[in-house]
């Protein structure tokens, strides 16, 4: 695969939906052409503690933060045409599409790929 937009989201509490930073990653090609990171206001808004000691952010990283459809907009023509890559699939994929309800959004059915079930292939005892 030479096109993809590798993805990745942290919560900020057991809610799917509760998205407080994305970070996109541009491949075209096999080259990284674009990167996009931002933290996103979390829906619902508070963090517990193994989320925070996880990723590292809490309220007042994200008080100021815009919503995730406001995000998303500058995402999505980023995006737009390319599968979607994570390291962990079903998580990912569960944000967005949980996110996506919580707004209201038409999901796309996004091709979604996991790195983490390819690496396992590649790697069965998880290490090189």
């Amino acid at each position: 695969m030479q096109d993809f937009a590798a993805i990745d989201f942290e919560t900020a509490n057991n809610e799917r939906s509760s998205v407080c930073s994305v970070g996109i990653v541009i491949v075209r090609d096999g080259k990284i052409v674009d990167k996009f990171y931002s933290l996103i206001k979390p829906e619902p808004e508070y963090y517990n503690y193994w989320c925070s000691k996880v990723h590292g952010l809490c309220a007042s990283d994200t008080y100021k933060a815009p919503i995730f459809p406001e995000v998303w907009k500058q995402i999505e023509p980023k995006i737009a045409g390319l599968p979607l890559v994570a390291h962990n699939k079903s998580f990912d994929e569960s944000c967005l599409k949980a996110v996506f309800h919580v707004y209201q959004m038409d999901y796309p059915d996004y091709e979604f790929y996991c790195t983490c079930i390819a690496s396992r292939r590649v790697w069965p005892k998880g290490h090189h």
